[in-house]
């Protein structure tokens, strides 16, 4: 057993120290000058955008007001310091699987004790990548089967990589991955260390939705727009790894019959809602991060289309922003969230969240609330936990809990969000 250090949930300290003033007076703060916190009803988001020549195709599609019913949230410590970790998917009896990015896997305990689940195939940690997203197979509880992707080490570089393997446990508290099989590979192989997604997500007829990204260089990244070509996409699997039934390119010519959507750029965030639509948010350039609800056949732009600004400050080839048939996103951010980890929020602990996508912030170190009106963002709200948000998970209690991540110490903590 690894044991990492746990802060009872219930210690009076811990809940003075990590209690959350109310949302209306959160703000980033582009400086260091502390400036006032936005009022209800209008935008979270005070500083200037990256790109300031560029306008919304539509209203609302970026800056969405704060919502009028704006919650207290407690934030509290279940597990910490344990290695750096990229996500965790909740048991059925209330533990946690973990993945942590240099490529261990981990069971932790509801006490917050962690221990190590053997079987993990090599993974590529260097850069972006390593170990990455879990997935539990739709009938888990029959079969124990678990999903994870990671950037798997190859001939000539590296990819994404789907695999699935069945989790045994053992008396000491761990487990072991038994027959492991990658099921599919991202490809082209490119010898990088960016930009390799991932989420996994099972939508309700038993698809498995795979997202990655394009490899971020200038020289792979424009095969996101390339039907031939694995990166840059959002796919819909089967469990054994091939095309689902009825994807949008199967039988043409020179495509990838996996392709469910393209044009994207680095998504890290992907969830299914209540509908059982699949919802993405990706990475964009300094400025344009996008929320997307990918729809079969559809091409998303990058990088021909895209929002925001390459890190030079220079414009994204052109800097167009608009351009038939790509779609737009139906949210931008600009500056960035830099979004990571994503889920829509059912139960009793917020009903103000009711529907809303929740989604984490690396860059702006909270949690972001955003609230839909349909397939539009209504408002968006920030929860402040001056920490990095790999990933968001709604507990079976009804709270929401986060992964953040210590890229400095290389560790993880394990949050807690409740009302109060």
């Amino acid at each position: 057993m690894t044991r990492f250090t746990l802060t009872p949930l219930v210690a009076a300290a811990i809940l003075a120290t990590t209690s959350l003033v109310a949302l209306a007076q959160v703000t980033p703060e582009p400086s260091a000058t502390k400036e006032a916190a936005p009022a209800q009803g209008t935008p979270v988001e005070t500083a200037p955008p990256n790109a300031e020549n560029q306008t919304p195709a539509f209203e609302g599609q970026t800056r969405a007001p704060q919502p009028a019913e704006m919650p207290v949230v407690t934030a509290e410590p279940v597990a910490s310091d344990l290695p750096r970790l990229w996500a965790m998917e909740f048991l059925p009896d209330g533990r946690m699987l973990v993945t942590a990015k240099a490529g261990q896997m981990h069971l932790v305990d509801t006490q917050g004790n962690a221990f190590e689940v053997t079987g993990v195939p090599e993974v590529d940690a260097n850069g972006q990548g390593g170990l990455l997203d879990v997935a539990l197979s739709p009938d888990f509880a029959e079969t124990g089967l678990v999903f994870f992707s990671f950037s798997e080490p190859r001939d000539g570089g590296n990819g994404t990589s789907v695999a699935s393997a069945r989790l045994v446990e053992n008396d000491a508290g761990g487990g072991a991955l038994e027959n492991v099989s990658v099921i599919f590979q991202q490809t082209p192989t490119y010898a990088g260390d960016k930009h390799f997604g991932s989420r996994l997500a099972f939508g309700p007829e038993g698809a498995l939705y795979v997202t990655v990204g394009e490899r971020s260089d200038r020289e792979p990244r424009v095969q996101s727009q390339d039907l031939g070509s694995g990166l840059g996409k959002v796919f819909r699997l089967t469990p054994t790894g091939e095309a689902f039934d009825g994807n949008p390119f199967a039988g043409q010519d020179g495509a990838l019959p996996e392709i469910w959507s393209y044009g994207h750029r680095n998504t890290q965030a992907a969830a299914i809602d209540g509908d059982g639509r699949l919802w993405i948010v990706e990475h964009g350039p300094m400025g344009g991060d996008e929320l997307n609800r990918p729809e079969p056949g559809q091409n998303y732009g990058w990088p021909e289309v895209t929002y925001g600004l390459e890190y030079s400050g220079a414009p994204v080839g052109e800097g167009v922003t608009q351009r038939e048939p790509t779609l737009q996103p139906i949210y931008y951010w600009d500056p960035v969230i830099a979004p990571s980890g994503m889920a829509f929020y059912e139960g009793d602990e917020f009903p103000e969240w009711a529907g809303a996508a929740l989604i984490g912030g690396l860059v702006t170190k909270g949690l972001v609330v955003v609230h839909l009106n349909g397939d539009q963002v209504a408002s968006e709200q920030r929860i402040p936990l001056n920490a990095r948000v790999r990933d968001v998970k709604l507990g079976p209690d009804g709270a929401v809990y986060v992964v953040t991540e210590d890229r400095d110490a290389g560790t993880s903590d394990i949050l807690r969000l409740t009302k109060g």
